[in-house]
């Protein structure tokens, strides 16, 4: 948007007090989809450095459970701020719903609503095993479409998200910012925002950004950045995980 300032190349000066990582997931730890052996290397360095690492998803409950139970990190966040899977532990809903089976009938009639304006949409194959969002396909929309649906959203009373991966119907008011900001209160109560660092690749991570000082995307978040109220600070050289390593390094420069 006009007159915001364009991120800047990382600067380890300025993460030099960082403690804890708030991640996205796919396009930002991935590569090709996948998990890189270097990945798991720098989760590990990281854990040494006693510097914790979030995951911050639009995945389901299910894959936060787990991704919380495999990969060295302190906790998944998932559903774009729905829940918190610790390892070893039930999840936990964050989102203040009532009645969950109403807000999945609420949702679905959403759903059903788009479908009838883009009928090739298909929900994702996980929904079954979500809690507070509904996800669906993203391909092939255009920037007008993903408008024109997140109009149809708040007309439902629900907010809209989307990624290079999915779009997600969720309650008014939940987003990765402050399901992290509810879990950074409630477990990481000592840490002040110059000790947290939020990465992402795409416009889900928006609230990442915006509520958060130290802000970093990666490379192939550059398409997007037009379409975000407030950018990152940060930007990466590389994409996906190439970049996350980039900041990894960058974290641990000088470190003892």
């Amino acid at each position: 948007m006009i007159g915001l300032p364009k991120p800047q190349p990382l600067q380890s000066a300025a993460l030099s007090t960082v403690r804890l990582v708030a991640s996205d997931l796919d396009g930002t730890l991935t590569a090709g989809d996948r998990f890189s052996p270097a990945l798991i290397q720098a989760l590990e360095q990281l854990a040494a450095a006693k510097i914790a690492v979030l995951i911050t998803t639009g995945r389901s409950v299910g894959w936060g459970m787990a991704l919380a139970q495999y990969l060295p990190v302190a906790g998944v966040i998932t559903e774009n701020g729905g829940a918190i899977c610790w390892p070893e532990q039930a999840p936990i809903i964050l989102s203040p719903i009532a009645a969950i089976a109403d807000h999945r009938q609420q949702l679905q009639h959403c759903f059903q609503q788009i479908q009838q304006h883009w009928p090739q949409l298909q929900p994702a194959a996980d929904n079954a095993f979500r809690q507070t969002d509904w996800a669906f396909d993203v391909a092939g929309l255009s920037a007008v479409d993903l408008d024109r649906i997140a109009a149809i959203a708040t007309e439902h009373g629900l907010d809209f998200v989307y990624s290079a991966v999915q779009c997600h119907l969720l309650p008014r008011g939940q987003n990765k910012a402050r399901s992290l900001q509810q879990v950074c209160q409630a477990t990481f109560s000592s840490l002040t925002a110059d000790q947290i660092v939020t990465v992402g690749d795409s416009p889900n991570d928006a609230s990442l950004f915006a509520e958060f000082p130290l802000s970093v995307g990666v490379a192939n978040l550059a398409p997007y950045l037009g379409r975000l109220s407030r950018p990152p600070r940060y930007l990466c050289q590389q994409p996906e995980v190439a970049g996350f390593l980039e900041l990894v390094e960058a974290l641990l420069r000088d470190r003892a």
